[in-house]
């Protein structure tokens, strides 16, 4: 008999199994950088396979590779090897915190459209998800969270976002803490694309707030700055009581994270910084062919990425974005359904530009050859266009 927990995560999980894009199709659906990993990390891997590592780790991380992480984290307290768990990926250290903080019948506010791993793992630990649509631009509707923050046990986003791109704004940080002055609301800061920032935006950590530093979790992950995805590298770090509890939920559901695979973390901490900037700028370039290709289609709007790698690209037709996702699926273009993102989402497909420019150019062709006029047609609506905001 299925467990009731897991009854309910199938209901209202709206997350796909994703598959790799048939022949002929292109994928403009995976958050997953297309290049390789850097050589000097799968050297580091086999060099420490070489020299014995191939035992357990210690279940909080190897402490050099803590240690090395807590250095890097931004200033405004000392930390240490012991405020830092190294994860099963980012997927697992969100897991952690919220199994390790987050009962039946606690409330977890989540701005959407938003990453819809939060919503599932909210669901699995039995909380009350409570979303918060953005505001028009796709920043924080500051009033909205003002109204649904008293109470709650904890709110998670992304900074950059996905599904969205956008980059929340100092002042909307600062704006955050002062809404939650003198409560006991956990902050779950998900930087995972924290390198990845276009020209006119600044990138602010929540650990950079004061207001904030205190009562967040800072959870980051090897996947995207490094292109190792299929290394499985993760992180949080934050108060120690919940550093503490995380990591014991993480040892209880997944054990120590792959002993070589560590010391790969450690040469990658130690890689020029030319190389992840190389990665940065072919992801700026295919951010300016994504707004160029959309820009003053009919039937599409898209609020230009400040950030990560994706585009939340609004269409006019009047279908379901499953349907529209299907649809564009018949045409050989994966893309994601924006209403798996949250309610918001409902009427938008979320496309990654992680993908090589030549997928990149054929992908959108199709998505404007299927959604733009046509689409625009089909919906008998009004036509939106692409707006720089």
């Amino acid at each position: 008999m299925t467990a009731l927990r897991m009854g309910e995560l199938r209901r209202r999980s709206r997350r796909p199994a994703l598959a790799p894009a048939p022949p002929g199709a292109v994928s403009l659906a995976m958050g997953e950088p297309d290049f390789p990993t850097p050589p000097p990390v799968i050297e580091a891997a086999a060099a420490a396979l070489r020299a014995g590592h191939t035992h357990y780790a210690d279940q909080k991380g190897l402490p050099e590779l803590r240690a090395a992480l807590a250095s890097r984290l931004p200033p405004g307290r000392t930390w240490t090897a012991d405020d830092v768990v190294v994860t099963h990926g980012a997927t697992a250290a969100l897991a952690a915190v919220v199994l390790a903080t987050i009962g039946p019948g606690d409330r977890v506010v989540i701005p959407e459209p938003a990453y819809s791993l939060y919503a599932d793992l909210v669901v699995f630990a039995g909380g009350a998800v409570d979303f918060v649509p953005l505001a028009p631009d796709l920043h924080w509707d500051l009033d909205a969270l003002a109204a649904a923050l008293p109470g709650a046990a904890m709110m998670i986003f992304s900074n950059p976002s996905n599904p969205t791109g956008i980059v929340h704004r100092e002042e909307e940080l600062r704006a955050l803490g002062e809404l939650l002055d003198g409560s006991d609301t956990l902050v779950v800061s998900d930087e995972a694309y924290h390198r990845l920032v276009y020209p006119g935006h600044v990138m602010t950590s929540a650990l950079e707030v004061e207001s904030l530093r205190d009562r967040t979790v800072y959870v980051q992950t090897f996947s995207k700055t490094y292109a190792m995805t299929g290394w499985r590298v993760g992180y949080l770090a934050g108060p120690r009581e919940v550093v503490d509890a995380a990591a014991h939920a993480h040892r209880t559901c997944n054990g120590s994270l792959n002993t070589a695979v560590q010391h790969a973390a450690l040469a990658a901490l130690d890689l020029p910084d030319g190389v992840v900037g190389a990665m940065a700028e072919a992801y700026r370039r295919r951010r300016e062919l994504v707004v160029s290709e959309l820009s003053g289609v009919p039937g599409l709007r898209l609020v230009p990425p400040e950030g990560a790698f994706y585009g939340f690209l609004r269409y006019a037709a009047d279908l379901p974005s499953e349907v529209v996702a299907r649809e564009l699926a018949e045409r050989k273009v994966l893309v994601r359904a924006g209403a798996e993102y949250g309610p918001s989402g409902e009427g938008h497909v979320r496309i990654s530009f992680a993908a090589a420019e030549d997928d990149l150019r054929t992908g959108l062709a199709r998505i404007v050859a299927h959604l733009g006029d046509a689409g625009s047609g089909r919906a008998g609506g009004d036509i939106l266009r692409l707006h720089f905001e």
